[in-house]
């Protein structure tokens, strides 16, 4: 571990609220939503890789972002993004493709 957040974003442009989007990541994920009713809830995707929604605030319209972290490295927030797209793709939901950074 690097002690340095790997991000990659998703940005989804729905209406939804932050529960039914962490539901149905885990859903994807079949897994379930850690930390719910926290400030931080997230969605274990693979060991050292999460998911977390982040949702316009004030009722802002959409789009909103899931950010994909990794406390390993880029490359498994990428590849785990990759695979959650594809899964919610799979779903009916139109998601951009994966946009990389790091926090």
């Amino acid at each position: 571990m690097t002690g340095v957040l790997h991000a990659v974003t998703l940005v989804v442009n729905m209406p939804i609220t932050k529960i039914d989007a962490l539901d149905a990541i885990a859903f994807a994920a079949d897994t379930g939503v850690e930390d719910a009713g926290t400030a931080r809830p997230r969605v274990w995707l693979a060991p050292h890789a999460w998911a977390e929604v982040e949702i316009p605030k004030f009722a802002d319209p959409p789009p909103f972002a899931i950010d994909v972290y990794s406390d390993i490295s880029g490359a498994v927030a990428w590849a785990q993004a990759r695979r959650l797209h594809d899964a919610l793709g799979r779903f009916g939901w139109t998601v951009s493709p994966p946009r990389a950074g790091v926090r």
